[in-house]
């Protein structure tokens, strides 16, 4: 049996005055939940440092939800920085739950969030630290039940073999069902491998161990996963989803922090969902459908949340806010009623042909600090091969529109390795990025000129899971550096600033993105030759990778830089958020013809077959422009 609760505080006390940030380990955060008296307890970890993994809304509303049960505790963990992680070592200590310093180890079920790619190795570093064995086949039945699910779980067979189950889609419902269940078999003396077969009855949870690898036929020379002999499991996971998204709570933060944040706000999910369709998005195919909340819930959360919290910035949250079709009625209410508080209103990202004069003097509120906008790509040709659906002139309105309300900064997101890309459409991006600049100064009066700042960031592409791209190749890492010069040999204005996203970096991510369960080891390998914090600049190594899976005999680069077959079964068609596979090759094949596709919630059905598959629907609260 587990141990019981037992808090080891004063085990990591004499430890804090010797790392940076001391504040990342201590408890007594206000508005913390965990109940220590409950039957059955649960630890969810963000795979990163506490001021990254505090803001994130996932975690907090899982934490929230499993707190509001009855009988069951829920607590918090995140990864030591490597500094706390090398002196836990030293001195002996377990990882520990943050609010009641309990060994991770000592919980019925550890649930870890899959934010992205480049956290692969973070899983590790906790189990290690934690003293919980890597492998779902080599925990005893004393070790917790290890769950993953997040944003990143679509292509989930890298990292299958470590966790127990994988809960795929929204997590509010299945979260619960999945403790309930383990719960009810736990205290019914059940075995693990029962509890694991318990685990993979509830909709939405893949337990990769009850699915073996085939490679026959034409599928990827990772192959892909079918059940195993006499295992009664679906042959296709389909996400979860919250049908009735008005129903759960807008604001999912309860906790405080003593530290600053990487987002130090107040986050209001203000929808769910996109169907603009862009062909490069994960995450515009596995949220969907559309589900708006009503603007009186968000005008009503945002009061209740900064009156709760004290925070003076609240930040409208979603995928597409301003695409929300009572967007201006909510931020006219919101800045009526912040008025004279010094509390403003952010949006993580505006849509260029959804953002007006109207929306961007809304938007400003009291505060005016940094407009940010995505055109994704330079030329008109490129983002209608990516269903951008968004053109030069709505980029001039939407510009204009800013600087006229008073802003003086704007960054723009970029792309570049884009299926189709040719060098004119990298030397495009320079030109826009001038002609806004130039734009602003054409705005501005001449006395404010000075304050003026344009910013690109430019990612490289990525091949996802799930989406009309996913059977495209990366572009090889060294043609990546070469159109990285190529853009910046091309921005004609030094007041234009460019940053570029790693290309070894980018290159590692599409390897996670793309592999099969064949890269679990190469993960483990790259762990043990100190991989840890890998979307950490600073603590990034492509090398160990390199290394790790040549001892492997494999080739990351054969990975990432291979397309594929429209015909070919990829590792991970075995989970699904409902998209019909006809669907993603039309769109591909709408991509090569430079044919763009429009937004249902705008105009007729585009057939992805997640509606009707799912058995849900786009909920709009107005009618969209």
């Amino acid at each position: 049996m587990r141990v019981p609760y037992e808090d080891r505080f004063h085990e990591l006390e004499p430890l804090l005055a010797r790392v940076e940030k001391p504040s990342r380990y201590i408890d007594h955060e206000w508005g913390t939940m965990s109940k220590q008296e409950a039957d059955y307890r649960a630890c969810l970890i963000y795979p990163d440092t506490y001021e990254v993994g505090l803001p994130n809304q996932g975690i907090a509303i899982l934490y929230h939800i499993l707190n509001q049960q009855e009988g069951i505790s829920c607590e918090r963990g995140y990864v030591p920085w490597v500094d706390m992680a090398d002196e836990m070592r030293a001195a002996g200590v377990p990882l520990l739950s943050l609010e009641g310093a309990a060994p991770v180890a000592s919980f019925d079920v550890v649930g870890f969030h899959v934010p992205h790619e480049m956290a692969c190795t973070n899983y590790l570093e906790a189990m290690d630290l934690a003293g919980i064995p890597f492998y779902s086949a080599d925990r005893s039945e004393d070790d917790p039940i290890i769950i993953a699910g997040g944003p990143s779980v679509y292509n989930p067979e890298p990292l299958a073999p470590f966790f127990d189950a994988i809960l795929i889609g929204e997590g509010e419902e299945a979260i619960v069902e999945v403790c309930r269940e383990h719960q009810r078999l736990r205290d019914a003396g059940a075995s693990r491998d029962e509890i694991l077969r318990g685990l993979a009855a509830i909709p939405g949870t893949y337990v990769p161990a009850l699915y073996d690898i085939r490679f026959d036929g034409d599928c990827t020379p990772h192959g892909y996963a079918v059940p195993s002999e006499g295992e009664n499991v679906p042959p296709v996971v389909y996400k979860r989803v919250v049908k009735d998204f008005g129903a759960t709570d807008p604001v999912s933060q309860s906790v405080i922090p003593y530290a600053q944040l990487v987002h130090d706000r107040l986050s209001v999910e203000v929808l769910r969902g996109c169907a603009r369709g862009c062909r490069f998005c994960q995450a515009g195919i596995t949220y969907r459908p559309v589900r708006e909340r009503s603007a009186d819930q968000i005008v009503s959360a945002v009061t209740r949340g900064l009156a709760e919290t004290g925070y003076d910035e609240v930040s409208l949250t979603s995928l597409s806010t301003t695409d929300h079709s009572c967007c201006e009625q909510i931020l006219s209410r919101l800045n009526r009623r912040l008025e004279d508080t010094g509390i403003s209103v952010s949006i993580p990202s505006q849509r260029l042909d959804s953002f007006g004069v109207n929306m961007a003097l809304q938007v400003a509120g009291e505060k005016k600090g940094g407009l940010t906008f995505a055109p994704e790509a330079g030329s008109q040709r490129m983002r209608d091969v990516i269903n951008k659906g968004v053109t030069e002139d709505d980029l001039d309105r939407a510009v204009r529109a800013a600087f006229e309300a008073g802003w003086r900064r704007c960054k723009l997101y970029f792309m570049i390795g884009l299926p189709g890309e040719r060098d004119e459409d990298i030397v495009a991006i320079a030109e826009l990025a001038d002609h806004v600049l130039e734009l602003a100064r054409e705005v501005v009066p001449k006395g404010q000129r000075g304050g003026i700042s344009i910013s690109i960031s430019v990612s490289v592409f990525i091949p996802k899971a799930s989406t009309p791209f996913q059977w495209c190749a990366q572009t090889p890492d060294e043609e990546v550096k070469r159109r990285q010069q190529l853009l910046l040999k091309s921005v004609k204005n030094r007041a234009v600033r460019v940053h570029y996203h790693d290309a070894e970096t980018s290159l590692l991510e599409a390897v996670l993105s793309r592999a099969g369960r064949d890269m679990a080891p190469v993960i483990e390998g790259a762990w043990r030759r100190g991989a840890r914090f890998d979307a950490w600049t600073e603590q990034f190594s492509l090398e160990r990778w390199e290394q790790a899976a040549s001892d492997c005999g494999i080739d990351l680069r054969a990975i990432a830089q291979t397309p594929y077959d429209l015909d070919a079964i990829m590792p991970w068609e075995h989970v699904s958020p409902g998209v019909s596979r006809g669907f993603l090759q039309r769109e591909y094949r709408r991509a090569l013809a430079g044919e763009t596709t429009a937004d249902c919630t705008r105009a007729s059905c585009a057939g992805c077959g997640i509606c009707p598959t799912l058995h849900v629907d786009n909920v709009l609260m107005g009618e969209r422009s």
